[in-house]
């Protein structure tokens, strides 16, 4: 009878209480690279919407994922749970049953929860527990859903374009003399075609931030708390299943008018896995213990307090694709790489398939490789990787000079070495991957066709 009185006094109170939780609204992008939004210093891509939400609130400039493939990373945020911890460790795998999820700790504390477009991953759309999932990102939709709501209750509204994931447009309103190419690609005429496509993606990526704010504004006014992050990298090489900063390192900005500073920034470092634990707090929730994330709600009030020391993550495969085991640590200067099968070739779908819409760019890279020396070294470093790379983010923020064998740094080097060790062990990570890699010429495997005319 006690815990019936309790259950009904809690429930009664719900939206007295509801009144003073801020309505959220959390909009994810799909491969999409932080050099590549204008407020992280991109110049040659334009993002309005983007840029908008970082005049008015706070940007993070060390944001990383866990894990650089759309499954995993998703599942991360949704569970404040590592791959190994929440059982979504490959790409197109899903967390396990009864691992808790973020929309029923939102729910407890009276928020009306929805999910539009690709937020979770695949089938595991529905399992996180949102009131309502709909695959769709048309804005009509998610206006119908918001009318509908009950108006005394807070609401958490998910939202996650497609863009700019491959595969990407025709170029529109970019030109291919125009686009910067990064110093770890090969600079080829196709190069620069397909990023200016890639960019043409991105673009939309910001209009339907515009267009997902505008509704969800129209509905609830402008006291909104917005988070605006990326799932991992773009599927560029160095990019996307890989643990270089162009893969692991994405944007991140948070607006609260009246409660984030409008256009601060912070180089304190957090994770994907701190998102949970963050909007739970904001919203005066109880943070549940056992997580691998932990709140920067202290941040957001004061930009210089410092969060996470080290950032820890793992890439294993995308079932046969992208099959490359990779475990790194990153310390606010130092990032040490391990590959934990250095015989085996790199390999993504970018190089892989070569689709006319994603990756036809890379016979380029090959013929250029056979003109050009330094062309020769960037296809050499993507295929062939070392068993241990050290970089200096500092002096290399690109990560183009691995110092692993340099003995300046090896206190350094065996240092990161244990703490990945340590950080593999409390995982139950044996480094193990049931699954083949491919090689070019393998049998029963489709090796792509150069589309263009001999």
């Amino acid at each position: 009878m006690r815990l019936l009185i309790f259950i009904i006094t809690i429930l009664s109170a719900l939206p007295a209480l509801a009144g003073n939780l801020p309505d959220i609204l959390v909009f994810l992008t799909d491969d999409l690279s932080v050099r590549d939004v204008g407020a992280y210093g991109a110049t040659d891509v334009h993002t309005p919407a983007m840029d908008r939400l970082a005049r008015e609130g706070m940007s993070f400039d060390r944001a990383f994922i866990v894990s650089p493939a759309c499954a995993p990373s998703r599942a991360a945020l949704l569970t404040g749970l590592t791959p190994a911890h929440n059982g979504a460790k490959a790409n197109h795998t899903y967390k396990r049953d009864g691992v808790a999820s973020l929309p029923p700790l939102l729910s407890a504390l009276g928020y009306q929860t929805a999910a539009f477009g690709k937020v979770a991953h695949g089938k595991d759309a529905g399992r996180h527990g949102f009131d309502h999932t709909d695959r769709s990102l048309e804005a009509g939709r998610i206006a119908a859903w918001l009318a509908g709501r009950d108006p005394g209750r807070p609401v958490a509204v998910f939202v996650g374009t497609h863009a700019p994931h491959v595969p990407w447009p025709e170029a529109d309103g970019y030109t291919a003399d125009a686009v910067e190419i990064p110093p770890f690609h090969i600079d080829t005429p196709e190069t620069r075609q397909f990023r200016a496509r890639y960019y043409t993606d991105v673009s939309q990526a910001d209009k339907d931030l515009a267009d997902t704010r505008r509704v969800v504004e129209q509905a609830l006014g402008t006291d909104l708390l917005i988070a605006f992050s990326s799932d991992h990298g773009a599927q560029w090489p160095f990019g996307k299943w890989n643990l270089y900063e162009e893969g692991i390192r994405v944007p991140l900005m948070m607006a609260w008018p009246g409660h984030i500073t409008p256009g601060s920034r912070s180089s304190a470092m957090v994770s994907w896995l701190d998102l949970l634990p963050t909007l739970i707090d904001l919203a005066g929730g109880k943070v549940p213990e056992g997580l691998d994330g932990k709140s920067f709600a202290s941040t957001l009030e004061n930009p210089s307090t410092p969060q996470r020391s080290r950032i820890f993550t793992t890439h294993d495969n995308d079932g046969r694709a992208n099959v490359y085991p990779i475990r790194s640590v990153r310390t606010e200067r130092w990032k040490y790489i391990r590959n934990l099968h250095p015989a085996w070739i790199h390999s993504t779908h970018s190089d892989r398939f070569r689709k006319l819409d994603a990756g036809a760019y890379f016979w380029s890279w090959e013929e250029e490789a056979t003109r050009d020396s330094e062309a020769a070294l960037i296809l050499n470093r993507y295929r062939q990787r070392p068993g241990e790379e050290l970089y200096d983010l500092e002096a290399d923020p690109d990560e183009l000079n691995n110092l692993a064998a340099d003995s300046r740094h090896a206190g350094t080097l065996v240092q990161l070495r244990q703490e990945l060790d340590q950080w593999m062990e409390s995982q139950g990570d044996d480094g193990h991957v049931d699954v083949d890699p491919w090689l070019p010429g393998q049998p029963g495997l489709l090796e792509p066709k150069d589309p263009r005319p001999e």
